[in-house]
């Protein structure tokens, strides 16, 4: 039997990730990154268009050069590396917990995202053609001494003239490793995780609110798409929907 529910129906935010969907796992290595991926589809990122992505252990997918770096700087970052943080925080997959990943044209899955974007951009109508689906399955953080796991998910998608990344946060327990000045029992503390996207030009970026500080762990429960847990943008010209853009004037209320 064909299961055709949507992942949304499944009660869960997530796409369907792991083993069974022909996703890649990265090795197990502290700070470790998978391989590169060589991208079927050039994605554009702040208007610069780019082949090779990682999806790095700690909670970053970067383009052109993988990112081993675990404890978060602030955005901008001045070195000019291009990447997108959906937690980056100190992951530790030896410890505990999977990174899965895959390309994808799957029709099933590329109808459900498509019809996820063009809700939240009702004005762009978007029929996906591919996707970068990046999942952190309960990933233990650096220096644990609990049994505490993240996981939560990145998408990258096209239909080749825009492009859109989804973030799917869906179980949130831990916010720093030890190395971090985190606690090693509570996971909390120290340098907390960072959300968001560097353009790689020091100008250009966004922070999810409640990046850096102890309230990154109720990501679960923000979102700019009305869905608590998802946060979705356009990224090609970055644009966030959900939140106001300055008033032009004062009177349009009128």
């Amino acid at each position: 039997m064909v299961d055709t529910k949507t992942s949304s129906e499944k009660g869960s935010l997530l796409y369907p990730y792991g083993p069974l969907q022909g996703d890649k796992t990265n090795p197990k290595h502290d700070d470790g990154t998978s391989d590169e991926i060589a991208l079927s589809v050039p994605f554009t990122f702040y208007g610069k268009s780019y082949q090779t992505a990682f999806v790095n252990n700690n909670g970053v997918i970067s383009f052109d050069e993988p990112v081993r770096q675990y404890t978060p700087d602030p955005f901008p970052l001045a070195d000019g590396r291009p990447f997108v943080a959906p937690y980056w925080g100190d992951v530790d997959n030896v410890l505990g917990g999977d990174i899965f990943y895959r390309q994808t044209t799957d029709p099933a899955l590329l109808a459900d995202i498509s019809q996820d974007i063009t809700q939240y951009f009702p004005k762009s109508p978007f029929t996906a053609t591919w996707a970068l689906v990046a999942t952190w399955d309960h990933v233990a953080y650096y220096g644990s001494t609990s049994q505490k796991g993240n996981t939560f998910q990145a998408v990258l998608t096209s239909d080749s003239k825009m492009f859109y990344i989804i973030l799917n946060y869906w179980d949130i327990q831990w916010t720093t490793g030890a190395a971090s000045d985190g606690d090693a029992e509570t996971g909390l503390g120290g340098t907390p995780a960072h959300a968001g996207f560097n353009s790689g030009d020091d100008t250009n970026f966004y922070n999810i609110p409640g990046s850096q500080t102890d309230a990154i762990i109720n990501i679960t429960t923000t979102s700019n798409v009305k869905v608590p847990g998802r946060w979705v943008f356009r990224v090609d010209d970055f644009q966030v929907t959900g939140v106001d853009p300055p008033k032009l004037n004062n009177d349009c209320w009128l």
